[in-house]
């Protein structure tokens, strides 16, 4: 009779692990869902393309709005989708800036930024990211996977304009987290210098990080929940999440590169920034703009973000 009992309880306990095991992996793919495929997103605000006066950057919008822009198209670097990108030049300039767009933007969405770098004298290219905009793609690779077809925009962009190219990489939120990655590759030495603007540090610490602070979510189911959709994203993107380090990459990096955050980004926390600036092997600087939330400094300080950012790149841009 105690032995039954025993093989009972057995079972019973078997069956709760099962049970809970199945929540995580359920919870798991709902959580790659909202994360990983593209889509609507509930925890995104939603930007109106209606233009106005009130806008701090409204001239940069209104210039690029009027821009005739030039469509390019690559095959992405595993060859599975098409790319696209806006290609602005500016006269005849050997300068050009590779501008990256965060998460769910468009190369459409980043018209102030082509604007900024035109007036600076820089011809522009900026690729919409696979499975956003324009350009093919299941799944959001958080800059890790599109490091790699930002290279090849950039062997592309020496192959139609030039040798002489100097170039430089710029990008937003997840874009400023694919620049980082980027900058840890093996590239054409007429890539000079890296501006990133409130970048990530790992994908699996952003992930970690929204988790908590979008659902508020403990410590426990937090750390197997995201383990859980690591190994998802492997299955699926072809990464483990701690793999997509911005760190990792810019500890092989030694070009010049500007760090710019937000003093109030509470969607990639401030404190990230000082562990990327901590990690890179080149010339640096690091800018915080004051009363300034996520992706926001530009919109708050546009004069001195230019400032910042011209600064910088005279430096190592000739």
């Amino acid at each position: 009779m105690k032995q039954l009992k025993h093989k009972k309880l057995l079972l019973a306990l078997i069956v709760i692990i099962l049970l809970i095991c199945i929540g995580f992996v359920s919870a798991g793919f709902y959580f790659f869902k909202v994360a990983c495929v593209p889509g609507p997103k509930s925890f995104l605000s939603s930007s109106s393309s209606k233009l106005t006066k009130s806008d701090p950057l409204y001239h940069e919008k209104k210039w690029f709005r009027d821009s005739t822009k030039q469509k390019w198209h690559i095959k992405s670097a595993d060859g599975q989708y098409q790319l696209t990108a806006n290609y602005l030049p500016c006269h005849n300039s050997n300068k050009t800036v590779v501008v990256l767009p965060g998460y769910m933007d468009t190369k459409e969405d980043m018209g102030e930024y082509d604007a900024l770098f035109h007036k600076m004298g820089y011809n522009t290219l900026t690729p919409d990211p696979r499975s956003q905009g324009q350009s093919q793609g299941k799944y959001i690779g958080y800059g890790w996977p599109e490091k790699n077809d930002v290279k090849k925009w950039i062997e592309f962009l020496l192959q139609k304009k030039g040798q002489q190219q100097q170039i430089v990489v710029y990008g937003l939120s997840m874009g400023a987290a694919t620049a980082m990655m980027v900058s840890g590759l093996k590239l054409p030495h007429q890539v000079k210098a890296f501006v990133e603007d409130c970048g990530y540090t790992s994908v699996k610490d952003e992930i970690e990080h929204e988790a908590k602070a979008l659902y508020n979510m403990p410590a426990f189911p937090r750390f197997p929940l995201v383990e859980i959709l690591s190994g998802i994203n492997k299955m699926k993107v072809g990464y483990f999440m701690k793999d997509g380090s911005s760190i990792t990459q810019l500890h092989k990096n030694h070009r010049p590169m500007l760090f710019i955050h937000g003093d109030r980004d509470k969607f990639v926390p401030t404190e990230m920034v000082y562990q990327n600036y901590r990690a890179t092997r080149g010339p640096k600087k690091l800018w915080i703009a004051a009363d300034s939330a996520h992706a926001k400094s530009f919109a708050n300080h546009p004069k001195a973000y230019r400032k910042h950012i011209e600064n910088f790149l005279t430096k190592y841009v000739k």
